[in-house]
């Protein structure tokens, strides 16, 4: 007994029947409505109009009895082929396919079309059969976590990813918006447009703090997957930190940061640095010049209470982040999302047959994620070896290493979904040191807009000082490179140069004291 006990627990799930025969033998039975379902498809075989009525609520797999559900997919086969659907029709149809026997026979149809007169009430009915099946799909997928969390082989993590995955698309089939007619959204539209006109800077979306890109985005906006790539050591993490120290620092704007790569402290020390603009390497060593010691207690008290909220969660799966982000917005307030970076999340809990189909799957649930909170997210993403290998004209042709849509790594859905795609591009990096119109790319980053759905596609230059691993507007009072008026960089300063040729240096701040940010302390 115990031999077959083990082999029956082989077999991970389930099926809605074999539910059904456990719960009938408990004396349960499972919610349905054949009568119901009966009235649906005789509305059906009766009425041509039926049919276009319940085809957005109902599919086959919806109807409990065996023989409905043949009936249901020989009527949705004919219209899907413009064919007319009818007694005959149908009849025919399932006798060619050899499922009229399964459909009960051409006696049954025929009571089937007799039992309902009009189809004036089908949409009610449907309704009713749909919330039925939703109710036996909610049964079975309780009934099988239950079943798998009795087998002590599994892993409850593995068990909890698989729940949230199950559930979740459970919800995206069945949970549908219905149209809307146009007037009352073109009342929203014109209240944020109203909303866009009484603002002073001229922003509808929230303000990343880089005020020539601010220019171009008019903020980030809601609803809005945006996404931001690079090569490796371009700054991507420290063009994210900047942007969460202008919102939630200077701006007091929530802000949310999913860290996939680096843990708690090691943001923290990078946004030490980047605050309080102290060099990484002195950090690191603590040797520290009395001026600078002063500087470090003073703009470190600038970080306290800022609502920034970070989670280093290591391969964090986009089911996960769902839920955490659900929660940050309802009890935090979280108005933006950031998220370093996409390829190191998955989707698991479903199967996939490569990794482009689960990046693809990532992406796709990013999108639905800031559409449902209605906020914007942004996600940092990788691109290929494609843009190093690609070569110039001359030794100053700097559009040889700008990177390109198809640069995009592991997955075109990525550039598909996305409503924005920014890349960062830093020509000092590749020892470009002058473009060719002869300007200075000395701490330059250029922020090239490549995809745009709701405005023009653009380039924006920022300031780029390596050693405080920051990036920053033109003009701003600070000890970096000046900018002359045309907003390229003269760089004054060699040492910040120099840093900036090495790449964000990353590797400087991974391992800083942890005394420097003492976590007890810090809100994050």
């Amino acid at each position: 007994m115990p031999e077959a006990r083990r082999t029956s627990n082989k077999k991970k799930t389930l099926s809605q029947e074999e539910v059904a025969a456990q719960l009938l033998d408990l004396g349960r039975v499972v919610p349905q409505a054949p009568e119901v379902e009966a009235a649906v498809i005789g509305a059906c075989l009766n009425e041509r109009e039926a049919f276009s009525l319940v085809s957005d609520i109902l599919k086959p797999e919806s109807f409990y009895d065996s023989k409905h559900r043949a009936i249901f997919g020989a009527i949705r086969t004919l219209a899907a082929e413009n064919k007319p659907v009818d007694l005959l029709t149908v009849t025919e149809h399932l006798r060619a396919n050899d499922q009229l026997d399964a459909a009960g026979g051409p006696v049954y149809l025929a009571e089937l079309s007799q039992k309902v007169l009009s189809s004036a009430h089908v949409e009610y009915h449907a309704h009713i059969v749909a919330q039925k099946s939703l109710a036996r799909q909610l049964i079975t997928y309780t009934s099988n976590i239950q079943r798998i969390a009795f087998d002590e082989s599994i892993d409850v993590a593995d068990l909890m990813q698989k729940a949230e995955g199950d559930l979740f698309e459970l919800s995206r089939e069945n949970i549908k918006k219905d149209f809307t007619q146009i007037d009352p959204v073109i009342g929203d539209a014109y209240k944020m447009l109203q909303a866009a006109m009484a603002r002073t800077d001229g922003l509808s979306g929230l303000p990343s703090g880089f005020h020539a890109l601010d220019a171009v985005t008019s903020g980030w906006q809601n609803s809005d997957l945006i996404i931001i790539a690079a090569r490796p050591a371009m700054g991507k993490t420290a063009f994210v930190l900047s942007m969460c120290k202008n919102m939630a620092v200077d701006l007091k704007i929530p802000v949310a940061m999913f860290s996939l790569e680096m843990s708690n402290v090691q943001l923290v020390n990078r946004l030490i640095t980047n605050v309080c603009e102290i060099p990484g390497n002195k950090l690191k060593s603590g040797q520290l010049a009395p001026y600078e010691l002063s500087q470090l207690d003073l703009k470190i008290n600038d970080l306290y209470g800022a609502p920034l909220y970070v989670d280093d969660t290591p391969s964090l799966s986009v089911f996960e982040l769902r839920t955490k982000a659900r929660r940050l917005v309802r009890d935090y307030g979280v108005k933006i999302i950031f998220i370093d970076y996409l390829q190191l999340m998955n989707a698991s809990g479903m199967a996939y047959n490569s990794r482009q189909e689960e990046v693809s799957t990532i992406s796709r649930n990013l999108k639905a994620l800031a559409k449902e909170l209605n906020i914007p997210i942004i996600a940092l993403s990788q691109l290929n070896r494609a843009v190093e290998n690609r070569v110039g004209t001359d030794a100053n042709d700097t559009n040889a290493k700008r990177p390109q849509l198809s640069d995009l790594r592991e997955s075109g859905a990525i550039e598909q979904d996305a409503d924005m795609v920014c890349f960062i591009h830093r020509p000092e990096y590749y020892k470009i040191m002058q473009d060719q119109h002869g300007r200075d790319m000395r701490g330059v980053a250029e922020i090239i807009i490549a995809k745009h759905r709701n405005g023009e596609v653009k380039d924006v230059r920022l300031k780029f000082v390596g050693e405080y691993a920051r990036f920053a507007n033109f003009g701003e009072s600070a000890p970096m490179p000046t900018a002359d008026d045309e907003g390229i960089v003269r760089s004054s300063r060699t040492n910040a140069s120099t840093a900036s040729q090495a790449g964000t240096g990353d590797d400087q701040f991974d391992s800083l004291s942890a005394d420097m940010a003492p976590q007890e302390a810090m809100p994050f």
